[in-house]
């Protein structure tokens, strides 16, 4: 009886070592290195914002840029209901890309 317990549980072998490297190695690879590069990505972003860029929020709020505030690392978005005061970090993207004018190629 002793005998068919202790080869039941010593059939793993050398598997179970690389297994267990293995799955935290494609963890890193698919879900903590790409959200890095995105928080990274998002710093350079809130960064790179200067006045008169027209953004939006996190919260969906539209508006532009009319001043910038880097002791309290704040901005005044000018909205269609007035001036707001919100966070860099609540600046999700720049809409003046998308509202500027195109160049048509020519060819």
């Amino acid at each position: 009886m002793y005998q068919t317990i202790f080869l039941q549980a010593g059939g793993g072998g050398i598997g179970n070592y690389v297994l267990i490297p293995l799955m935290f190695l494609v963890l890193y690879l698919f879900m903590i290195r790409p959200q890095m590069k995105r928080q990274k990505n998002e710093k350079k972003f809130q960064a790179s914002i200067k006045k008169g860029a027209k953004v939006v929020t996190t919260s969906g709020i539209h508006g532009k840029i009319v001043d910038l505030i880097d002791a309290d690392n704040t901005c005044v978005i000018e909205t269609g209901a007035g001036k707001i005061k919100f966070e860099r970090s609540a600046i999700s993207m720049e809409m003046s890309k998308k509202y500027a004018p195109q160049e048509v190629k020519k060819k």
